[in-house]
């Protein structure tokens, strides 16, 4: 996975609440390989009518910052609605809430997902929508667009995976001297508990 530090790029402001999993990624194309991809799937439903016409969605290619409301990526545990947002270019939701199935499949995939207070997301959505681009910084947790910087809150060690491009098993091989330090002594202090080799 590619570490994510600072993203600057292209901006969509999607003016939703609750956005679940199956409006992100419709159920029917779960049956899709997914080495084909999902991004072209990408809120099908809300971007096109049944005749595949346009809905005139604010989202287009190239967009690579979503800024949503509340609760974005609630409902199933669907990993493939990550997945599509990953295919089809997003690497950073800003939303007030996520679905925590959602935040923990979103960086174990190499997306942030950026928590803002209320106020703050209706300021961001106004500068997203006049000047459609921003700035992410992941090291000092803020967000820019036009006149507006904001800060934001990711879980701790969700920041430090993304920064160093660590999936669990990364993160846990970081501690690998104090692992091998703790197993020395639990060793020395109960020799019987330690198997065979």
């Amino acid at each position: 996975m590619q570490p994510l530090r600072t993203l600057e790029g292209p901006a969509a402001a999607l003016r939703l609440d609750n956005v679940d999993t199956d409006q992100i990624l419709p159920a029917r194309y779960l049956k899709t390989p997914r080495a084909q991809g999902y991004g072209d799937f990408l809120f099908r439903d809300l971007r096109f009518d049944a005749q595949g016409r346009p809905r005139g969605f604010p989202l287009a290619p190239g967009q690579q910052i979503l800024v949503a409301r509340h609760a974005f990526g609630v409902g199933s545990s669907r990993e493939a609605a990550v997945y599509a947002l990953a295919d089809f270019g997003i690497r950073c939701v800003v939303a007030t809430s996520f679905g925590d199935i959602f935040a923990g499949n979103a960086v174990n995939n190499g997306l942030l997902t950026a928590e803002v207070g209320a106020p703050e997301i209706e300021r961001l959505l106004a500068a997203v929508e006049a000047h459609g681009r921003a700035a992410v910084d992941l090291e000092s947790c803020t967000i820019a667009c036009g006149p507006v910087t904001l800060s934001f809150a990711i879980d701790p060690v969700r920041r430090l995976k993304l920064l160093n491009g660590w999936d669990d098993l990364d993160l846990t091989l970081s501690y690998r001297e104090q692992i091998a330090q703790f197993e020395t002594r639990d060793r020395a202090s109960r020799p019987w508990a330690a198997p065979r080799r």
